[in-house]
């Protein structure tokens, strides 16, 4: 074959430092269209983001340019320099060191798709911390739950 083809659905999931309240409704779809173009820019166009004040999904087609991890690091690195520019109220503003990235099968799309873009709704009832778990369980991820957090 004289070509590589590659379509990779991953589910990024990743919080602020110590799950700090930032990401509040006046700034999330500014953050989430900042998010967007960056990941258009490393050849992984985003598909939804969204999430809540501490912590974000973004489901995104990766590159086979670029390993995920460097995918995860621009995102963070330059939405958090971004960030901080708008006020003083994000001036503290950081995202935890790690992160948790899942494949999504091409039938999961629109599931997952959905489960993002109500995410404020399903918060209300489960908090962040349930939520990862219970995603790391889903996916059979082995974790030690002292180094989840930061």
């Amino acid at each position: 074959m004289s070509q590589s083809l590659v379509k990779n659905y991953v589910h990024i999931i990743f919080s602020t430092k110590h799950r700090n309240d930032f990401i509040d409704e006046s700034i999330e779809e500014e953050l989430f269209a900042y998010i967007s173009t960056i990941c258009k820019n490393l050849s992984s166009p985003s598909i939804k983001i969204g999430g809540t004040d501490n912590h974000i999904h973004i489901l995104l087609t990766l590159s086979p340019k670029y390993a995920l991890m460097k995918v995860v690091q621009e995102i963070k690195a330059h939405s958090s320099r971004w960030i901080k520019t708008k006020g003083r109220k994000y001036q503290d503003f950081f995202w935890q060191d790690g992160y948790g990235a899942f494949s999504v099968s091409q039938k999961h799309i629109f599931a997952t798709i959905n489960y993002i873009t109500n995410q404020r709704e399903h918060h209300e009832n489960e908090d962040f911390k349930t939520e990862f778990i219970n995603i790391l369980d889903k996916y059979k991820t082995d974790y030690d739950e002292k180094y989840l957090w930061d």
